[in-house]
């Protein structure tokens, strides 16, 4: 069974799973298709991807346009703060952000649909992040927003974060091109 409930951006949703402990530990499904469609989530996710990073580290923010990407995003090990940020052109949340803790020890999800930013910075030692995509990795479309973008005013509990250059030399979102960028549409 799940429990899904919907953050303050609420297409973007926050996912735990059921989880059965005893002495020896704990298991969890991490997707099971028939399960999540069930519960609102029928998506095809195409591609798995596994990051591992060490404290300090943020990646993204990320997005694709087009050949957009729902993303299903867990923490397997370690600790994380996830977040996401409206791009939508037109969304009345246009430019708003919700973040999440996501670690080893709560084991929950957050499910991203397409039209937004993704990125999270690694808060443990070190951390493996894997996530379900909808759509695959086009390089073509890669798109990115700053992390550090004044406008969106994410409060990132990390101060100087270890980036990539590409992640370092990405723009604010208002100097991004309309065409760049998704379309909200009431369907989204």
């Amino acid at each position: 069974m799940l429990k899904i409930t919907p953050t303050s951006l609420p297409e973007v949703l926050l996912i735990e799973p059921a989880v059965f402990e005893d002495r020896r530990g704990f298991f969890m499904e991490t997707y099971h298709r028939k399960t999540y469609a069930e519960a609102g989530l029928d998506r095809d996710f195409v591609q798995d991807n596994l990051t591992r990073s060490v404290r300090g580290t943020l990646r993204g923010l990320h997005y694709q346009q087009p050949h957009g990407q729902a993303k299903l995003v867990q923490a397997a090990q370690g600790e994380i703060f996830d977040v996401a940020v409206d791009i939508r052109r037109g969304s009345p949340r246009f430019g708003k952000w919700c973040g999440v803790r996501l670690s080893d020890r709560n084991p929950r999800q957050i499910y991203i649909p397409e039209g937004f930013a993704h990125g999270f910075c690694v808060l443990s030692e070190t951390a493996l992040v894997s996530y379900k995509c909808t759509d695959f990795y086009a390089p073509s479309a890669e798109g990115g927003v700053l992390w550090s973008d004044t406008d969106l005013g994410i409060a990132w509990p990390v101060e100087y974060p270890i980036l990539s250059d590409k992640d370092a030399g990405f723009t604010r979102l208002r100097d991004v091109p309309p065409d760049r960028l998704p379309a909200y549409t009431t369907a989204s």
